[in-house]
């Protein structure tokens, strides 16, 4: 089920809202296990074939959660004890992952390797699978390091299958959700945190619907037409990349959104996972302000374990290398994920490199305004580039794009030049007017989340303005909604597929 469709919006979180909060008022405990009950609803109304599995996965996960947070700390060897429990939960999750996600991944790649075709049942990719696997893990993980212990499965489950992070983030500690689920407040009907949230909401839905879907078609045109073999021109190429740094930027942000604003609807607060991404002036900046969950997991569990930045510069820098590639392919089961995350770890690995070279004179580089929009630029530029690896579906295709990129010498606006997007009926100054705004909006405009924690203080502040809020965005969400529904064919959110 979709955020962005009639049935979510209308039926779906009407009855889920007025069933939490009319059963909150005599049972927390019913209450939570409502929502457990309306989330598992949420991810199998898309995927019922799968719904087993992720419950399954849920028992497994809360059993060997207990089994970790059960060893006594007094016993000597407590810790060999618990670490063999994570071991097993850790790698109970890795194999299902890697089955579900990368089995097609790893035979295709055998038969490229061996020239022949290997003939096997294409797998399913579950929606979600990786984020409730690694929301699962950091649960496995902080159970060990902070003898954190759930007992109750409806709560466990909760925590994993909440249907504003469920599909596509952000991914959650259970010290972060768990804590609100005990409070009456939270089964509370709370008419600042509604007029809030629904506007918060409406802002995401705006991205989605009009921004990231209605750009979306400059990107397609040219990255379709370079993976069918055809050779777009520098501005086509150049034009399609830009369209799709945006895209992904509003549908990523839109979500992000979302998920917050339904969560406000609940009275309760997810962490920030998307923080204006495209303002940043260096690449450690931006992976700061990107996927803000994701990258801290890979950051506590992965590059800290590997030895972090603790034993050199050439072993930070392989480290880093280790960590962007592994996030890579979370992304996706593709050589171009692959190669896209190791080129951000290249990116980074040279970041760091520099800072180190320049130590002396950073105070002096920070303060200069010319230097801050020369590193801009140029992670603007990188980032960019990454980008088309990351949307091409081959190497071919994404050589073909940067190669014309590359080309500032064959500019041309003529129709005749630019066949990939008349084909597509698609207006290429009107593309490029587009990006400029959207550019401007990322860069110069303010950012959601402090714009949703403002609205936030106001509505808890003036009834009024709570009523005015609620009444304009609750009319906004459905203009947008039934203007949605009108198109041919809803699109799902892009990190549905990771």
């Amino acid at each position: 089920m979709l955020f962005t469709t009639a049935a979510f919006v209308f039926l779906y979180l009407p009855f889920v809202m007025a069933g939490f909060f009319l059963i909150g008022r005599f049972s927390r405990g019913a209450a939570a296990a409502w929502l457990f009950a309306a989330s598992v609803f949420f991810y199998g109304y898309w995927m019922p074939q799968y719904t087993l599995l992720l419950l399954g996965s849920i028992l497994v996960n809360f059993i060997t959660g207990k089994r970790i947070g059960g060893v006594p700390r007094e016993a000597p060897d407590w810790r060999t004890r618990a670490k063999r429990w994570l071991i097993a939960g850790v790698t109970f999750n890795l194999v299902l992952l890697g089955y579900f996600k990368y089995a097609n991944f790893f035979v295709d790649s055998l038969a490229a390797a061996l020239g022949r075709e290997l003939q096997i049942e294409r797998i399913l990719l579950p929606i979600g699978i990786s984020f409730f696997t690694f929301t699962q893990i950091a649960f496995l993980a902080d159970a060990y390091q902070k003898s954190l212990r759930e007992y109750k499965p409806t709560h466990y489950g909760l925590f994993v299958t909440y249907f504003p992070h469920l599909v596509a983030g952000p991914v959650l500690h259970h010290a972060q959700m768990m804590p609100q689920f005990q409070t009456d407040a939270t089964y509370r009907w709370q008419f600042a945190n509604v007029a809030a949230g629904t506007a918060i909401f409406c802002l995401g839905l705006l991205k989605k619907v009009v921004v990231a879907d209605g750009i979306s078609p400059y990107a397609d045109a040219v990255f379709n037409g370079a993976a069918a073999g055809a050779m777009p021109s520098a501005a086509e190429a150049w034009l399609g990349s830009l369209a799709y740094t945006f895209q992904l930027y509003f549908d990523f942000s839109g979500y992000s959104d979302m998920a917050i604003g339904l969560s406000w609807l609940f009275n309760v607060r997810l962490p920030f996972n998307f923080n204006s991404p495209y303002k940043s002036l260096n690449i450690s900046d931006f992976w700061r302000r990107w996927h803000m969950t994701l990258s801290a997991f890979l950051r506590d569990y992965l590059y800290i374990p590997l030895g972090g930045n603790r034993h050199g510069p050439l072993r930070r820098y392989a480290n880093l290398a280790i960590t962007m590639v592994l996030g890579g392919l979370w992304h996706g089961a593709n050589w171009t994920f692959v190669f896209w995350g190791a080129l951000h770890g290249v990116y980074l690995g040279i970041n760091h490199a520099f800072r180190a070279v320049t130590a002396g004179i950073s105070a002096k580089l920070d303060a200069s305004r010319v230097f801050a929009v020369v590193s801009w630029l140029l992670t603007f530029l990188a980032v960019i580039a990454a980008w088309v690896f990351f949307r091409a579906p081959t190497f071919q295709a994404a050589t073909r794009i940067l190669t014309r990129m590359a080309d500032f010498g064959g500019w041309h606006l003529d129709v005749g030049d630019n066949r990939l997007l008349w084909n597509a009926g698609l207006d290429m100054t009107r593309g490029f007017w587009v990006c400029a705004v959207l550019a401007a909006v990322t860069v110069l405009g303010p950012n959601s989340n402090l714009i949703g924690e403002r609205l936030r203080a106001l509505c808890e502040r003036d009834t009024l303005r709570r009523s005015l809020a609620f009444g304009f965005a609750a009319t906004l969400v459905v203009f947008l909604i039934v203007l949605n529904e009108s198109r041919d064919a809803v699109s799902a959110f892009i990190y549905f597929n990771f």
